[in-house]
Order: C-alpha cells, then structure tokens, then sequence
C-alpha cells in the first residue's frame, strides 16, 4: 500500500510539472517569432553589408526604437511595388541631412560610413541639403551606386518616409535572448522531469499491483 501511495504522488508531480514545462517552452518559442522574423535579401542595394540572398533575422521594434546607422526593414506605399525593402536609416525626424554627393552631414557632423560601398558610381550621385520631417526616416541604401533610396524621392516630404512603416531591425550577430534561453531550457528540464516522475509512478503502481508468494510451510516436527 506505501508502494502504490508513492506512485500516486509520483505520477501527480509529473503530472504538475510536464505542463508547465511545456507552458514555459511554447510561450518562450511563440515570444520569440512573434518579436522576429526571417528575411531574404532580394537585391544588392545593401551591399556590401549583406549581400543578394543572404538570410536576416529582423527583430520587430516600435517607431521610437529606431537610431540612426539601424538597417531596418521598411514597407513604402507607393515605392518597391509594395515590397518591404532593408535600408539604412540615416536622419530621424528633424534632422538636417545634407551631402555633396560623396561625404553624408548630419546636422553639420560628418557621417563615419565604412559600410558603404565605395566605387566610381558614387561621383555620380547628386548633392541633397533636406530637413526629415517629425516622424519619419531619410533612408539609403549601403550600395550608394545602386540603390533606390531616399535621394530619389526628395520632393516627397524630402525624400523621408513615415517610421510606422518599418516592420523591424537587423539583429546583428543574432543570438537567442539568455531570457528566452533559460525560461526555454527550464521548461524542457520540468516537462522531462515530469515525464519521468510519472513513468516512475506508473511502475511503481504496477510494483504495488504484484502477487506476494506465499511462505512455504514449516515441515511437521
């Protein structure tokens, strides 16, 4: 009877911890795509940082999280046939963005840009002397000599455009959060622990269920 009482609070643990464990694993997996998300590069505007091809983790992040130098991803009604585009962000709201057609100002300072590709193609690009508007973005692409970028569109708003249509940054040298590591890997440990409290319980509950021989007689004086 102490047998079978054992296997029933074995199973109930395991039974306890394999749901919270899995509680624990699908919620960190399910945070972790909802804030990212993969991408593929689809041009070579952004060379040559990331190349044609090359698969992005983007983290979605909300407007005010935006910096200069981020590459986010950025969705532009009326531009890229509606296809979301990676670009530079270069000039927040209120920033006076200017260049001479090689060295990028902002407001006054010079930009360090060793992202950029540099080649003829570049003495080509026409100067630009813009203020970004209050809520939106002055975006190039790291290709300056082939990328359809902010440069191109300066009588739209200074060639800007809105931050609430960026679906999120390029995490750069990604890694898993440590959060989400170690809530993940709790929840694996409880669930595999719990697993195995119950297949405990369960053999204990058979243990118990087991006939006891009977002693044999003691022979006749």
């Amino acid at each position: 009877m102490q047998q079978r009482g054992v296997g029933g609070r074995l199973r109930v643990a395991g039974w306890v911890l394999v749901p919270l464990g899995l509680v624990l694993v699908l919620g960190s997996a399910g945070y972790f795509f909802a804030r990212h998300q993969g991408v593929t590069v689809q041009s070579e505007s952004m060379e040559p940082t990331y190349r044609q091809g090359e698969h992005l983790v983007v983290e979605h992040i909300g407007a005010s999280e935006i910096r200069r130098g981020d590459v986010v991803l950025v969705r532009v009604p009326g531009r890229y046939q509606g296809a979301p585009v990676l670009r530079r962000v270069i000039g927040t709201g209120g920033d006076h963005v200017a260049s001479n057609g090689d060295r990028v100002t902002v407001n006054g300072e010079p930009v360090d840009e060793p992202y950029v590709r540099r080649d003829a193609l570049l003495s080509a690009t026409a100067p630009y002397d813009v203020r970004v508007p209050d809520g939106r973005l002055f975006l190039l692409g790291d290709n300056r000599g082939n990328s359809n970028d902010s440069r191109f569109s300066l009588d739209e708003q200074s060639g800007s455009v809105a931050a609430s249509g960026v679906l999120g940054r390029v995490r750069e040298g990604f890694a898993v959060p440590p959060l989400l590591l170690t809530t993940g890997g709790l929840g694996t440990v409880l669930a595999l622990v719990g697993a195995g409290l119950v297949i405990s319980g369960y053999a204990a509950r058979r243990a118990a269920r087991q006939p006891i021989a009977a002693a044999p007689p003691w022979p006749a004086a």
